[in-house]
């Protein structure tokens, strides 16, 4: 039958060219075009009605029907999820941003390099301090010569006592000596209080660490003033990695699908161990106005291969189904009435392909979620479907 039709298009091919001369004696090329797109018209349709006729009698005569080859995959229940795909990186917790602890001042020696380990409390650098020695040499000086007045001050007072113990003198003189004793201590305990002070102060030329970590920022040099912050940003930073976090920047549509506590999935360039399980921690209540985000934390288990403003794909899940009907998504069809996949049934003990109507859901990488039309068990013809129609027969691929 088929070749019945295949003489017949050839026929009406001849034809028509030979009724094209005088379009070519004429020499219109226009005509000739209008002449090439009918033919193609008929072609097309004449090629419809064949595969048509020929489907029809495929039909009608089993012993036309060829089993067509296909693929099959048996549905079953999965976890199913859809996820938010966005880029995050890692940051430090524990971050120090190293300032004086006095007045800003001169720098007059580094002890750190970027990359240095640090413990808390140890010295980074030296500031500028022969002021503040000076004062305290000044009243370091005063507080010797008060000592000095005290001591003559309490020897006068033990002769006097003695005195009046003879009952030489008199009474007044014993209490004026008591008097320039008490005056003398508390004027040289105000001088040590403030040698005191003025050694701190001088303590705070020593720049020193908050917190144990790694430098990270070493953005000051020796002869450049230290205020802890430049235009640039902070002159001497710490970085603590022993407890590290996730920022993700979320656009703002997604502000009702992420909450404290959503789960997300952290996955982490080669080099790094896979993929780590984590929940929102933080999520910022505001928007950033140019970019129409806003940030989200979450916390990241310590790794000595992490570091921190390391790049890292996220995940945020916003749907979740535990027993969900997944098929892979290039099976999905569509024609005048709706969505349908091709499953192979057994019928009269032969495997033919019907049509199921369907209902979708969610869509997440090659995998769609079907909410109704498939139950367990049903087998779905992944590959083969194309131009299947509704009772073929089909064969099942060993593959």
């Amino acid at each position: 039958m088929h070749y019945i039709f295949k003489a017949i298009i050839a026929s009406i091919l001849v034809f028509s060219i030979a009724s094209c001369g005088g379009g070519k004696e004429k020499g219109k090329l226009g005509d000739k075009k209008v002449q090439l797109e009918k033919l193609k018209n008929q072609q097309k349709k004449l090629s419809e009605q064949i595969e048509k006729l020929e489907e029809e009698i495929s039909v009608l005569d089993p012993s036309t029907k060829k089993a067509k080859l296909v693929s099959i995959e048996t549905i079953d229940g999965e976890s199913f999820s859809h996820y938010i795909d966005l880029q995050g990186k890692i940051d430090a917790k524990n971050v120090a941003y190293v300032a004086p602890r006095g007045m800003a001042g001169v720098v007059k020696a580094l002890y750190v390099k970027k990359g240095d380990v640090v413990r808390k409390g140890q010295i980074l650098a030296k500031l500028d301090d022969a002021v503040a020695r000076q004062q305290v040499a000044a009243i370091v000086q005063q507080t010797d010569v008060l000592r000095t007045q005290l001591n003559l001050a309490k020897t006068a007072l033990q002769r006097q006592q003695n005195l009046w113990d003879n009952n030489i003198g008199t009474e007044m003189q014993v209490i004026k000596a008591k008097a320039d004793v008490e005056a003398l201590s508390s004027q040289l305990r105000g001088v040590e209080a403030q040698v005191r002070m003025a050694k701190e102060q001088q303590n705070f030329s020593n720049i020193i660490a908050d917190i144990s970590g790694t430098i990270d920022q070493v953005n000051v040099r020796v002869g450049e003033t230290f205020t802890g912050m430049s235009a640039g940003g902070p002159q001497i930073s710490i970085v603590n990695t022993s407890v590290l976090k996730l920022l993700v920047n979320v656009p703002e549509t997604y502000l009702d699908k992420v909450s404290v506590g959503t789960p997300l999935v952290i996955t982490l360039p080669e080099g790094n161990n896979g993929k780590i399980n984590t929940t929102v921690s933080v999520v910022s209540k505001l928007i950033d106005p140019s970019s129409r985000t806003f940030y989200i934390e979450a916390n990241v288990p310590s790794d000595p291969s992490l570091r921190a403003n390391q790049i890292a794909k996220v995940q945020i899940q916003d749907y979740s189904r535990p027993e969900a009907i997944t098929i892979p998504v290039n099976t999905l069809q569509n024609d005048q009435q709706g969505k349908y996949v091709m499953v192979a049934v057994t019928e009269n003990n032969k495997m033919v392909a019907r049509k199921k109507r369907i209902n979708v859901g969610q869509l997440y990488e090659d995998r769609l979620e079907v909410k109704a039309g498939l139950d367990k068990g049903d087998q779905l013809i992944i590959q083969g479907f194309e131009n299947l129609y509704d009772g073929q027969l089909i064969s099942k691929s060993e593959g």
